[in-house]
């Protein structure tokens, strides 16, 4: 009788430690929720297309830079991060290898014709209406989870008027 309860015992001091550890650690992820995304979109894309764009902001509420490295979405087997230039009247898409930088407490900007997120060889065409969900990782927040509505092609700005002063 004496094994089963300390047998018993033991289970519930390993339970009640691991649950306490998960608890603390979801506790501590939610207390590191310093980057905010806004304005997350996705353009609409062609039947035959292999590529899509994604935009979105990225706000960096703390008192440290950051550095986006990296995303992963369901809906393409690559996804990149990339800015667009100019270079002689010809459009220049390249991966930045090394993420995007969001400086302490400031924003960047992922829009047509600049930085973007790119999903190479997409599995179904994106659509107005459907939800692309996205996956960015940072250097310093970690993991933060997008959901990304798809607009139409004539969409440049998500739809929004970025213009609009919101009071």
């Amino acid at each position: 009788m004496t094994f089963r309860f300390n047998a018993a015992m033991a289970l519930a001091a390993i339970t009640c430690t691991a649950t306490t550890a998960f608890a603390r650690a979801e506790h501590h992820h939610a207390a590191h929720q310093t980057i905010a995304i806004t304005n997350a979109w996705a353009r609409e894309t062609a039947p035959a297309q292999v590529n899509g764009g994604g935009f979105l902001t990225i706000t960096n509420k703390s008192d440290t830079a950051d550095r986006l490295i990296s995303a992963t979405s369901p809906v393409a087997p690559t996804v990149q991060l990339h800015t667009m230039s100019m270079d002689g009247g010809v459009m220049r898409m390249r991966e930045l290898p090394d993420g995007i930088a969001v400086p302490a407490k400031g924003v960047v900007e992922l829009e047509p014709g600049g930085l973007h997120i790119m999903f190479i060889g997409i599995k179904a065409p994106f659509k107005p209406g459907r939800t692309i969900a996205l996956t960015l990782r940072f250097e310093k927040a970690g993991i933060v989870k997008v959901a990304m509505p798809v607009r139409a092609v004539g969409a440049m700005n998500g739809g929004m008027d970025m213009a609009h002063d919101h009071h």
